[in-house]
């Protein structure tokens, strides 16, 4: 903590920074990226084509109410445009919700493993963290429903979660909305939404539109292709998207990312193909894993986690190292609680192989 120049209010310094996915290796390798859960098949040309168009126009403001984007937002799932609130990636939104509802003395939960940038959000507005264990690494309702106090504000419920790639089906979520006071906001992070094919489960958008405490988030960086142009978007009751307009910057996402965001959400026939590609792939790459000797966790989103065996001599941290040296990038998720596992992401066929033999040979010890 700097003990000179102006101090930063208490509590800041109790966050640690997020630290995202390595995307460079030594020694002048074209990596394997599978270390951020980004679609291999990259956005679509229609996305492209509008980015493109976008530059002609670089010296206006964009459209501080993001019109084009919440309408085909609204087109593709047939919602009321005035409830989506967009912003820079699904993360700014998750901060302006803890920044329009949490306090100092506020309480707030999310699971064991949740995403890191809840408790950033929680600890920056001034309010304490509270963690609800998980059951066999997913979200446990009752876990999260003990630890409910008159504190509580908000609960952020990651389905599916990451990096475990787990889920709850819709019957727990409502099980609950049910059990939380009206007066508590549920968040439900959705980023993967797009992925996940079980008949049981929902990313939320009914539980939204039928309660007034009830809030949706979504991204376009996982399986539409552009996590450089930062895009995420809220489904909100009508009351709580007044908060976040209120709050948010007037001008918090650029015209190429409105542009592109709008074309993407349009070109229905990429995201398809992006999920077939996914379909095919995970589960051939939890096999394989399997194959190696890892306890895989098993996932309905676009990665897998992956456990080493207890008492080897083979660790997450010795993979991740050789990992490197041959090209190859996948996360360390210790801060996540898993010191000895990793998680990777589904790419292309060719980075999956090129993962896969790498494992093996670090497995079997030819990798010495």
């Amino acid at each position: 903590m700097p003990t000179t120049g102006p101090k930063a209010r208490p509590g800041i310094f109790d966050i640690e920074a997020y630290v995202p996915g390595e995307s460079k290796v030594p020694g002048g390798l074209k990596p394997a990226k599978l270390s951020s859960n980004e679609t291999p098949l990259g956005p679509s040309a229609k996305a492209i084509a509008a980015f493109t168009a976008a530059a002609a126009d670089l010296e206006r403001y964009p459209d501080g109410q993001a019109t084009v984007l919440r309408n085909a937002i609204a087109r593709r799932y047939g919602l009321d445009a005035s409830r989506i609130v967009c912003g820079s990636g699904s993360d700014e939104l998750l901060g302006l919700l803890a920044r329009g509802y949490l306090g100092p003395g506020d309480e707030a939960i999310y699971t064991a493993h949740g995403f890191l940038v809840y408790r950033i959000a929680i600890l920056t507005n001034g309010a304490t963290p509270v963690i609800a264990d998980e059951t066999n690494l997913q979200t446990d309702v009752d876990g999260i429903l003990a630890c409910v106090t008159d504190k509580t504000r908000l609960v952020f419920v990651a389905n599916p979660n990451n990096p475990t790639g787990t889920y709850i089906p819709i019957s727990e979520v409502r099980r609950l909305r049910a059990g939380l006071r009206s007066d508590i906001l549920l968040v439900l992070d959705a980023a993967y939404a797009e992925y996940v094919s079980n008949n049981d489960y929902e990313a939320g958008i009914e539980l939204v539109a039928s309660t007034s405490n009830t809030v949706m988030t979504r991204t376009f960086s996982k399986i539409y292709g552009l996590a450089a142009l930062r895009i995420g978007w809220a489904y909100c009751p009508p009351g709580v998207a007044d908060v976040l307009n209120r709050i948010r910057g007037p001008f918090n996402m650029s015209a190429p990312a409105l542009a592109c965001g709008a074309a993407a959400m349009d070109d229905v026939a990429h995201a398809d193909a992006a999920k077939a590609h996914n379909d095919i792939w995970l589960p051939r790459v939890s096999k394989a894993l399997e194959a190696l000797g890892f306890k895989v966790t098993p996932s309905v989103a676009n990665f897998v986690l992956f456990h080493f065996p207890e008492g080897s001599k083979k660790t997450a941290d010795g993979a991740d190292l050789y990992l490197k040296s041959q090209g190859v990038i996948v996360r360390k998720v210790g801060a996540y609680g898993f010191p000895n596992a990793l998680r990777m992401t589904i790419g292309s066929e060719s980075d999956n192989a090129r993962a896969l033999a790498a494992l093996k040979d670090y497995m079997s010890g030819a990798a010495a």
